[in-house]
């Protein structure tokens, strides 16, 4: 009895193994030191459908800055994150506004993202627990689930990988009640220098309200070499780059 109860605990630990190398190689494929990116996010509601242009830079998962180039009525708003704060510049008023805490689960840019989306610093590797559900071939299912200490909004994950570009294929996410609330697909992979990137990702809400919601967004261009001035992470960037 005590040898299988051993055995157990071993397959147990190399399992847990397993699925935390995983989380590891997608995360150091997804994340470079710096990236600099432009987009184009499309949004879709019972309201009907819009585009938004978007330019980001960002280091690391620490910081990060990002400019609306389109639609015209939104050209210039800027955002700021250092860690886990926030802020907006928005041109036409000429104010900075400071994103507090309650404000983090709300609609970024009337899309189905939320302003936590934006700042997220979280890490799969460090803020998770892994667990590996299933395995075929090179696809494998895994479950996360919070840390007690980790400062993360949902409840749980299931992540679905492609082992051999190391990228996410599907997420889904869980709330505190264990409910489902969205599902994020990733297609199209790229090579972009040494990182393999999924160009579009898709955000559908599962609220009954929201039956069709959709946000895409389409990569437009990826730089993951060229070293970005630490003048765009300053507070200073929010009005200086929004032009």
């Amino acid at each position: 009895m005590k040898q299988l109860l051993a055995l157990l605990l071993i397959t147990l630990f190399l399992h847990a193994n397993e699925a935390q190398n995983i989380i590891k190689k997608l995360e150091r494929n997804l994340r470079g030191d710096y990236m600099y990116a432009t987009m184009k996010m499309i949004v879709t509601s019972k309201r009907g459908k819009r585009t938004v242009k978007i330019e980001s830079w960002s280091k690391g998962n620490k910081k990060s800055f990002i400019r609306i180039l389109y639609p015209k009525k939104d050209k210039g708003i800027t955002f700021l994150k250092i860690d886990t704060q926030m802020w907006q510049y928005i041109p036409k008023i000429e104010r900075t506004i400071k994103i507090p805490p309650s404000m983090m689960l709300q609609s970024w840019m009337g899309s189905d993202f939320t302003n936590d989306d934006m700042v997220k610093e979280s890490s799969l590797e460090e803020d998770y627990h892994a667990k590996l559900l299933s395995k075929k071939g090179n696809t494998a299912t895994l479950e996360l689930i919070p840390k007690e200490d980790a400062a993360v909004v949902w409840g749980k994950i299931i992540i679905t990988v492609d082992l051999k570009n190391a990228v996410p294929v599907k997420e889904t996410y869980y709330d505190d009640r264990m409910q489902k609330v969205r599902i994020m697909t990733f297609s199209k992979v790229e090579q972009h220098g040494s990182h393999r990137v999924p160009m579009v990702m898709e955000l559908k809400p599962l609220d009954t309200n929201k039956k069709k919601n959709r946000t895409k967004i389409i990569f437009e261009k990826i730089n993951y070499d060229a070293k970005i001035d630490s003048s765009y992470f300053t507070k200073h960037a929010l009005k200086r780059y929004s032009r």
